[in-house]
């Protein structure tokens, strides 16, 4: 599924692109979870922070590609094998993110074969992933056969081996989201003209709000949205996905939940819509224009739409739909202007190799924190602790406060995965799926 690099791209784009996903990897991955800057932190239930930005964001870049991917396909003809490419991308994208959910498959905490196979058959399991997205599919059926003679091997040798337990996996996540929204957005797209798009767009989100402020919850005496139990969205999830297939954290509902997921389609297609309108024959001036004219009247819309329906990420409420997108549109416009117009681009260059390899990044960071979280190397207090605890305990808890330690292991954290991102950029690898 690698690809070489396509001339004429839009390099404010794999800028913004680039931006989000680092962003998306910085604020996932603290030296510790109990001291954190506020802006790197969600906000708990109704306002927003510069973390909350980043998923919306991403969503929207997602948008921009559709049309100019599927572009060509319209004007050859709609056909079968369209759907099939759009249904089954989008497949590939749901799969991945359920992988990731259930990584590393075993048990390691229960299971006590060496730490260091245990090591070992996670990393070559991230090998198999790695080989597979590069269609190296004989290094991929390698590693994935090494991995399992490595564990069966411990197993019939007296080690217990204990399987996750599927029936608590959670069914939600950031990919399962973009590959709905993806999926829903392009069928949408081959169908719909920009206007008939925006209102859908509309539409959906007053239909959200009229959900989300009007129906009754069974169970609760009084449904609100200042509640996380006793709104709309949690109640479907839990009684549609039931609470062992929501996230853990939260236990009565899922920020990447059904009901939510209406909502953050529309995001989606306000990419769509800027998508076309970059496509469109317009001057680069007016292209960047649009983009700040839209986008400061959305952030308008959406700010003025808080006091009666409130920003909320974990809800994705229609507000913060109109808002990030209005501020999605400013951030590009920026880029677009500084970047494509004026040909600043010396600066931008870490952000490209982000944003060329962007699944992949968040993909291997992903899998690999799990990776660091489930190591373990040493003890504390007659604890063993993993290898994340350790370098944190004994490199960056030695050198800052708590807070700063915390924040400057997730900035070394990005360095090394941009270390590892300008190796397949340098090669000219680019994983698409």
């Amino acid at each position: 599924m690698s690809e070489q690099a396509t001339e004429n791209r839009l390099v404010s784009l794999d800028v913004f692109r680039g931006m989000t996903i680092a962003g998306m990897v910085l604020v996932n991955n603290p030296g510790t979870w109990s001291a954190i800057y506020s802006p790197l932190a969600h906000a708990p239930w109704h306002g927003i922070t510069p973390t909350d930005y980043i998923f919306p964001f991403f969503l929207f870049i997602v948008g921009i590609a559709i049309p100019i991917a599927l572009g060509k396909r319209i004007r050859e003809g709609i056909t079968s094998k369209v759907y099939l490419k759009i249904l089954q991308r989008a497949a590939i994208i749901f799969g991945i993110g359920l992988f990731m959910a259930a990584f590393p498959l075993v048990n390691l905490t229960e299971s006590n074969i060496p730490m260091l196979a245990k090591a070992v058959a996670m990393l070559s399991l991230m090998a198999t992933i790695y080989f597979w997205l590069v269609d190296k599919n004989r290094e991929a059926i390698g590693a994935l056969i090494f991995t399992a003679v490595l564990l069966l091997g411990f197993y019939f040798s007296g080690y217990s081996l204990v399987f996750n337990n599927f029936a608590t996996l959670r069914i939600p996540g950031v990919l399962q989201r973009i590959a709905v929204c993806y999926a829903i957005v392009s069928i949408i797209f081959l169908h719909f003209n920009w206007k008939q798009m925006t209102f859908i767009g509309v539409g959906l989100l007053l239909f959200y709000w009229l959900l989300m402020t009007q129906i009754p919850v069974p169970g609760c005496e009084i449904t609100t949205i200042d509640d996380k139990a006793c709104n709309l969205a949690a109640y479907l999830d839990r009684t549609i996905l039931t609470e062992a297939h929501i996230w853990k954290s939260a236990k009565v509902f899922d920020p990447e939940g059904i009901l939510s997921t209406l909502p953050a389609i529309v995001t989606t297609i306000s990419g769509v819509l800027t998508g076309m309108w970059l496509k469109s024959e317009k001057s680069d001036t007016e292209k960047c224009g649009g983009m700040f004219f839209f986008g400061v009247i959305l952030c308008a819309i959406g700010w003025s739409w808080n006091f009666f329906f409130p920003f909320n990420k974990s809800l994705w409420t229609s507000s913060y739909v109109v808002y990030t997108s209005g501020l999605a549109l400013c951030f590009l416009g920026f880029c677009y202007w500084l970047i494509d117009i004026k040909g600043y681009q010396k600066w931008t260059k870490p952000f490209v190799i982000f944003g060329m390899n962007a699944l992949t990044l968040f993909i291997f960071s992903g899998l690999f924190a799990r990776f660091m979280s489930i190591v373990k190397v040493g003890e504390l207090d007659g604890k063993p602790i993993s290898i994340q605890q350790w370098i944190f305990n004994n490199i960056y808890l030695a050198i800052a406060s708590p807070i700063n330690a915390s924040l400057f292991f997730a900035i070394s954290f990005i360095l090394f995965w941009l270390f590892l991102m300008w190796l397949l950029y340098r090669k000219r690898i680019y994983i698409k799926v």
